[in-house]
């Protein structure tokens, strides 16, 4: 098959292009490398400040419109597939419509129905708009919901979700978002992740390590905040028994250098499930400190493992769990062991991108 897959989340095009051009298919990357974050792309499209980056990038956009036709498959990361204004996505994304055999859309991130479902209907006990029947009402939040409510934006993802042939959720949180409004065109594949370039480490480090990524600007909504906060109470209740180490907003390369070598990765606090940055740190055999909900486990089919020490969205419950963990080292082994087993398990890139072949042959047969 012939793929072009447009935009970046956190690698997965990227990873997912590896995949699938080991199984043979010719695969093309369009994006603007997730920003700062800088993945790699066949075809850069990343906008440059200012009003004179918009029309930069539409100039670039047009020039390269016939490397974005003939394609067996055109697969969206998000409705906002390139930096733009919603309202000039909609010409995009009928000349790919037009110009392709089939078109399918990306769950993975934020968009209308990850904002709508988790405000209206609340399919999870916790998320990053609602904490039970209570909406969270810090900045971020709030911004996201007056981005993708009643706007063109939303308008814009009701038409592709409705309009493209197949809806791919990455994780059960934007399955469950999906899945109701559209159940015979959604499917739920894993995020892929590429292993096998650095050796995993199963040992325990004394002091022990532990790692944190700190983005500013979304320090609250993703509850950063207070994973740091516990982690710091730690550090200094047990001085000498554990490491800290954090990074701020660095280029991906740079961040997993920084990641190497450390024994424990605290990753999004209001998440039901590790997404790219927890399923890379678990490959290399780090244990993660996030969303390890039983509904993870069960979408995946996993009844034997259960690697990721889950907390609730609370201070105490980041505190108690990396207590125990500083309280009791001799877990981290078998954690560690674990981590890599479930990546290997359901994770592998060349696994993953066997089940993208599967779910796009199935619909170009139709």
């Amino acid at each position: 098959m012939r793929i072009l897959l447009i935009g970046e989340y956190s690698n997965v095009h990227w990873t997912l292009a590896q995949g699938l051009r080991s199984l043979g298919h010719e695969v093309c990357v369009i994006s603007n490398g997730d920003f700062w974050k800088n993945y790699p792309r066949d075809i850069d499209v990343a906008r440059k400040p200012g009003k004179l980056g918009g029309i930069s990038l539409m100039l670039k956009l047009w020039s390269i419109l016939p490397k974005m036709r003939g394609y067996d498959v055109v697969q969206l990361i998000n409705p906002m597939f390139f930096e733009l204004k919603a309202e000039r996505l909609f010409w995009f994304y009928r000349y790919l419509r037009k110009h392709n055999k089939r078109v399918f859309l990306g769950a993975f991130g934020m968009d209308y129905y990850w904002v709508h479902e988790c405000i209206e209907h609340k399919p999870l006990r916790y998320s990053d708009f609602n904490i039970g029947k209570e909406l969270r009402i810090n900045d971020d939040a709030l911004k996201e919901r007056a981005d993708w409510l009643g706007t063109a934006k939303e308008q814009l993802n009701k038409l592709i979700a409705n309009d493209c042939d197949g809806i791919i959720t990455g994780l059960y949180e934007y399955d469950v978002c999906y899945r109701p409004s559209f159940p015979q065109k959604t499917c739920f594949i894993p995020f892929p992740i590429q292993t096998g370039h650095t050796t995993p480490l199963t040992e325990t480090h004394k002091p022990l390590r532990i790692f944190i990524g700190i983005s500013k600007q979304r320090s609250s909504y993703k509850g950063t905040d207070i994973m740091l906060k516990a982690a710091e109470t730690v550090l200094a209740r047990y001085s000498g028994q554990i490491i800290l180490q954090k990074a701020n907003g660095v280029p991906f390369a740079e961040y997993q250098q920084m990641m190497n070598g450390s024994d424990v990765l605290l990753d999004q606090l209001y998440s039901y499930t590790p997404a790219m940055n927890a399923l890379l740190a678990m490959s290399k055999g780090i244990v993660v400190v996030g969303g390890g909900e039983p509904e993870n486990y069960e979408i995946l089919g996993e009844t034997e493992l259960r690697p990721i020490v889950n907390v609730e969205p609370t201070y105490d419950s980041v505190y108690h769990e990396l207590e125990q963990l500083v309280l009791h080292p001799e877990r981290i082994a078998l954690l560690k062991q674990q981590s890599i087993e479930y990546v290997r398990r359901h994770h592998d890139y060349i696994k993953v991108a066997r089940q993208y072949e599967q779910f796009y042959s199935d619909i170009l047969c139709l």
